[in-house]
């Protein structure tokens, strides 16, 4: 980033940024590209070598010094845009500008989810052999339709997925494939739940067919948005959707979800599926799935897992009892690229009924028919997808470049450091614990003891104090951490998963908090 594009960055951030890679290695005239050289065809071979081991090296800086950076961009809406041309160029530019302008512009727009201290949401970043993966991917440049159009990609898949499977403990009876994100692989899963009620659904659809009762879909008022617009996408409405209370560790009342369904069946309300969760997103609480399964199986629903983000720590061998019960589940999706150090995106679903699944998408005009063995599996058979990016060779390189103990090692680490902060939190006077914190998420808050005249007036307070605290920790640039309610009241969200986190990291989060509650109380 240079001053004179973004001067108000300089005063008070110029730590943060280290000097651009381009600059500081580019010649002045020697070797420069000419934009497009060739008239027809691509870069050529010498050049993308040359650029090959500058971008290379790039990103090893990058990822060597973004915890130098600001977490969150410091530009202004519409800053980035100001600064591009209007109209594409007419003719093709140097690659050196090009590059350039990645340090000069894009950079300084990031947020960086890469960055140490990057703590909000659920804290992600990509790894090294990651990184590789995707590379080899886009030169690869496949679409998995068919077996035929990419084999390495669909057997890579079947291997991969069923390794992960392995390491999470999960039983043989799954079956896996790749989506992008959890939104998406819950949306499938509840698809297949649907397909399987046997309701002609694919052939005749939902509108206009007084023969359809109301389906419902129960899931906790802690349940991801995803699964209600998963609803929304497939037809069955937000009215199909129910919500179950949650006790006082925010995980799903059975005995409540057992009295909806008896309600709804008397009502003429057809229960098809329940969504139960691990590791939500506000709190990171655990549905209790073996009593979930037990009356999934008794009203004949199909139980479908949310583990997105908690389901790679049952990889740890002390953490298998999280996914106890998911033996009885039909579906479950885990997300490798919320906490097992995979580039954006991959979600992995795991389905015990693959010919369901496959039933609810199966469509293959006379261009796509083939005469291979039906062993083969197709990808586009099961998705809303025809063309499927090779995202499995990420994975595997991943899986491969770490080992099993190398991967539960750091996952076993950010659980240690998330512990470490919520002592610090219990210890203090000055702040409390608002939930448990079973893997890697703090939700707390800062409350020091000043009374106000009534006790609506102090959790006012409270919220407000919250509230500027995160707002200020956050603009400063060092950490970046989110919020939530409970219980109505404003929550901090600490997520610990970064791969380049550590405790000092985590000390001085808890550090600019402790300096920032002194300055506002």
């Amino acid at each position: 980033m240079l001053p004179f594009l973004f001067p108000h960055l300089y005063s008070a951030a110029e730590v943060f940024y280290p000097v651009p890679f381009w600059t500081s290695n580019m010649k002045s005239d020697e070797g420069k590209s000419a934009g497009f050289a060739p008239e027809m065809g691509d870069m050529n071979a010498a050049e993308f070598r040359r650029f090959g081991s500058d971008v290379i090296n790039w990103v090893s800086n990058y990822l060597e010094h973004v915890g130098e950076r600001p977490v969150l961009s410091q530009i202004k809406p519409g800053e980035l845009i100001s600064e591009l041309p209007c109209t594409p160029p007419a003719t093709g530019e140097a690659m050196e500008t090009i590059l350039a302008d990645v340090d000069r512009l894009i950079t300084p727009a990031l947020t960086h989810w890469n960055h140490p201290s990057f703590f909000a949401y659920f804290a992600t970043s990509s790894s090294a052999p990651g990184i590789f993966g995707e590379l080899f991917s886009a030169a690869f440049d496949v679409k998995a339709m068919l077996w035929r159009t990419s084999p390495a990609s669909s057997e890579l898949e079947q291997v991969a997925l069923d390794w992960l499977r392995q390491m999470m403990g999960l039983d043989a009876g799954l079956g896996g494939i790749i989506y992008d994100t959890a939104s998406v692989s819950s949306m499938h899963a509840i698809a297949a739940a649907r397909e399987g009620l046997d309701l002609q659904i694919r052939e005749d659809g939902m509108s206009g067919r007084p023969d359809l009762p109301l389906l419902r879909l129960y899931v906790s008022e802690q349940a991801h948005s995803s699964i209600e617009k998963a609803a929304l996408t497939l037809g069955l409405g937000q009215r199909s959707v129910r919500q179950i209370p949650v006790d006082a560790e925010f995980r799903m009342d059975t005995s409540l979800l057992a009295q909806a369904i008896d309600e709804d069946k008397r009502a003429g309300v057809l229960p098809f599926c329940v969504v139960a969760t691990v590791g939500t997103t506000s709190t990171s609480s655990i549905d209790p799935l073996p009593a979930i399964a037990d009356i999934c199986a008794e009203h004949k629903i199909w139980l479908h897992v949310d583990a997105a983000y908690a389901g790679s720590a049952a990889i740890l061998p002390e953490m298998r009892y999280i996914l106890a019960g998911a033996e009885r589940a039909d579906s479950l999706v885990t997300n490798p690229h919320k906490w097992l150090f995979t580039p954006f995106d991959l979600s992995v679903l795991y389905c015990r009924r693959m010919d369901v699944l496959r039933r609810a998408f199966s469509l293959v005009p006379e261009y796509l028919k083939t005469s291979e063995d039906e062993t083969v599996r197709n990808g586009m058979d099961y998705g809303i997808q025809l063309g499927r990016r090779f995202r499995a060779l990420k994975l595997w390189m991943i899986i491969r470049y770490f080992g099993h103990e190398g991967l539960a090692a750091r996952i076993r680490e950010h659980c240690r450091l998330a512990q470490s902060f919520a002592r610090w939190v219990k210890e203090s006077p000055d702040w409390e614990l608002l939930a448990p914190v079973p893997f890697s998420l703090v939700c707390f808050r800062a409350c020091p003891n000043v009374r106000e005249d009534s006790e609506e007036a102090y959790a006012t307070r409270l919220d407000l104090l919250n509230e500027k605290i995160m707002n200020n920790v956050n603009a400063n640039g060092e950490m970046f951490l989110s919020h939530t309610r409970l219980h109505d009241v404003f929550t901090l969200r600490l997520a610990i998963g970064n791969i380049r986190t550590t405790e000092a990291h985590v000390r001085r989060a808890w550090e600019l908090l402790n300096e920032e509650m002194a300055r506002l109380s």
